[in-house]
C-alpha cells in the first residue's frame, strides 16, 4: 500500500480527530506561515506605495547597516544575550525546583493553596506587572526603599534609574510572574512516574534527596530537555512589552535590546525593511540554536524534538 493510500485509510478511520486538528492547522497556516512571505522586504527598500513586488531590491544592505553602521548594534546584541543568559540560569531551573517542592508536600490542602497562589501572577497583564515594579521600587514611596531605610538605615536607591539593577529587576519579575505556571508541565511529568519506584527505593534505604535525584529528576528529564531546546529558540528574543514599560534613558545602557530597537526603528520611524532584516537575524539565530541543541540532545539522550 502506498503512502497516499495509507493516509486516506487513516483519514477515513480517524476523520473526527483530523477535523479537530483543522482549526489549529488553519491558524498556523494563515497567521504564521502565510505572513512569512513578507520577509522578502528585508532585502528591499520597501515602500508602501510601491508594494512588495515593485520595491527596489538591495540585497544585504540592511544587515550590513545593522552590524557595521548602527552605533549601538553590538550593545543591543550584548544586552539581549545577557538578559537571556540571566533568564536561562535563574528562571529556567526555578519551576523545576518549585515542582519538586510541591511534589514533596504531604498536606494536600496546603499544597493546593500554595499552587494556586503561585499561579496567580501569570494572569496579571504586563502593564499591571510594570506598574507594580514602578510603585514598589520608587525611591520616594516604594515599599522596598521604605524597608531599606527603616530596617537598615540605607539611603533610598533609584532601582529603575541604575543600569546595573535592570537585569536583576527584569529577570526577578519574570521568575515571580511565571514560575508557578511553569511548574504545570513538570508536575505532569512527576505524576507519570511509577509510584512503585519510590516504594522500591524506600525498601533499599534511599532517603528523600536520593529519591529526588535518582527517580524524580530522571522522570522529569524528557520534559526538561524539550523545554530547554524550545527556550534556546527564543534566545535572541526578550519580553518586549515589559521592557518598553520600565526602561528609560537612565538605564538604556543595559535595558535597550534588539526588540525595543526594532520597535523604534520599524514602527516609530517606519523603516519596515530594516526592522524586518533585524527580526530575520533574530529568527535565524534562534533556528540555528534549536537545530544544534536538538542534534546534541538526540545524540546523547533518547529525547528530542524530531
Amino acid at each position: 500500500m502506498t503512502k497516499g493510500l495509507r493516509f486516506l485509510s487513516a483519514f477515513r478511520k480517524y476523520k473526527a480527530l483530523y477535523l479537530l486538528m483543522l482549526p489549529g492547522i488553519l491558524y498556523y497556516v494563515i497567521f504564521k506561515y502565510a505572513p512569512m512571505y513578507g520577509i522578502i522586504i528585508a532585502f528591499q527598500d520597501f515602500s508602501i506605495g510601491r508594494g512588495i513586488m515593485n520595491s527596489k531590491f538591495v540585497g544585504l544592505k540592511h544587515f550590513i547597516e545593522f552590524f557595521y553602521v548602527t552605533p549601538d548594534s553590538w550593545k543591543l546584541i550584548r544586552n539581549t544575550i545577557m538578559l537571556n543568559l540571566y533568564d536561562l540560569i535563574f528562571h529556567f531551573p526555578a519551576p523545576i525546583i518549585l515542582a519538586i517542592l510541591f511534589n514533596e508536600l504531604r498536606n494536600q490542602t496546603f499544597k493546593r493553596i500554595v499552587q494556586s497562589v503561585s499561579y496567580m501572577p501569570h494572569f496579571l497583564s504586563t502593564v499591571v506587572i510594570a506598574g507594580i515594579l514602578v510603585n514598589f521600587l520608587s525611591p520616594t514611596t516604594g515599599v522596598i526603599n521604605h524597608l531599606l531605610v527603616r530596617l537598615f538605615g540605607m539611603e533610598p536607591i533609584m532601582f529603575l534609574g541604575l543600569p546595573e539593577w535592570f537585569r536583576t529587576i527584569y529577570v526577578g519579575s519574570e521568575i515571580w510572574q511565571r514560575v508557578g505556571w511553569g511548574t504545570i508541565l513538570y508536575l505532569a511529568a512527576i505524576a507519570g512516574i511509577d509510584p512503585t519506584l519510590y516504594d522500591a527505593a524506600k525498601i533499599d534505604g534511599a532517603n528523600r534527596f536520593q529519591q529526588i535525584r535518582h527517580i524524580t529528576l530522571v522522570g522529569m528529564r524528557p520534559v526538561m530537555i524539550i523545554l530547554f531546546v524550545l527556550t534556546l529558540g527564543n534566545f535572541m528574543e526578550v519580553g518586549f512589552q515589559k521592557i518598553i514599560l520600565i526602561y528609560n534613558s537612565m538605564n538604556y545602557e543595559t535595558s535597550d535590546v534588539i526588540n525595543t530597537f526594532v520597535y523604534r526603528r520599524g514602527l516609530l520611524d517606519a523603516d519596515f525593511s530594516f526592522a524586518t532584516a533585524v527580526g530575520l537575524f533574530q529568527s535565524a539565530v534562534g533556528f540555528v540554536l534549536v537545530v544544534a541543541a536538538n542534534w546534541l540532545v538526540r545524540k546523547y539522550s533518547e529525547t528530542s524534538l524530531w
